[in-house]
Parts: C-alpha cells; structure tokens; sequence
C-alpha cells in the first residue's frame, strides 16, 4: 500500500512540474527574465518553487486554460462546419429543388446547382 501512495505521489508531481512549466512558456503576459527566474527558482527548488507558482498564478493558469480550450472547441467547431456543408450533397440538391418546386429558380439553375453539389459530394 505505501508503495502505491509513493508511486501516485511521483507521478503527481511529475504531472504538477509539467503543467507548470508548460504554464511558464505558454505564456505571453511575461517577459522572457521573468520565465528564467521562475524556471530557475523551480529547478533550484523544486516543490518550493513549484507550490509558490501555484499559488501566486492560479488565476492565470485558470484563465490561460479556459482560453485555449475555447480556441480548441471553435477550431474544431469551424472545421466540422466547413466539412459538414461541403459534403452533404444531397441536403443541397433538396434545397435546390425546394427552389425549383416553388419557382424561385429555372430548371436550368436547378440543373447547374445539382451538377455543381454533385461535382462538389
């Protein structure tokens, strides 16, 4: 049992100086001194180093975090807008003949925007 206690205690803290310094250089609030000096006071000492970060920069790793998963999710949201609209061919062959059937467009409109989300699915 202590061994496990000993073995989960190692890998928190290897995931605790991860998460910090991968805070430390994403960040770009702070000028390159000020990254060293953290780096270095957590080198020198390390759990020190590593609970005086936690405390004085939580906020700001909150922040940083939210941030970039916002950017991540809208990304991702963008890119399966763009694929999910250029793929479905046969929703817009069905608006294009709502079109067609309510006369908004010509047959020949209607047979170009077919042959064009045909050439496009």
């Amino acid at each position: 049992m202590w061994t496990m206690l000993v073995f989960f205690a190692w890998i928190i803290w290897f995931w605790l100086l991860i998460t910090v310094f991968a805070d430390i250089f994403r960040r770009h609030d702070t000028s390159g001194f000020a990254k060293v000096a953290w780096i270095i006071f957590v080198i020198v000492l390390p759990f020190l180093g590593v609970f005086i970060y936690l405390i004085a920069e939580h906020e700001g790793m909150t922040e940083r975090n939210i941030a970039a998963q916002q950017q991540a999710m809208a990304q991702t949201d963008d890119y399966i807008r763009s694929v999910a609209s250029q793929s479905d061919s046969t929703a817009q062959i069905a608006k294009a003949k709502e079109l067609l059937d309510s006369g908004a467009i010509s047959a020949s409109e209607y047979d170009a925007l077919k042959a064009k989300a045909l050439a496009s699915g």
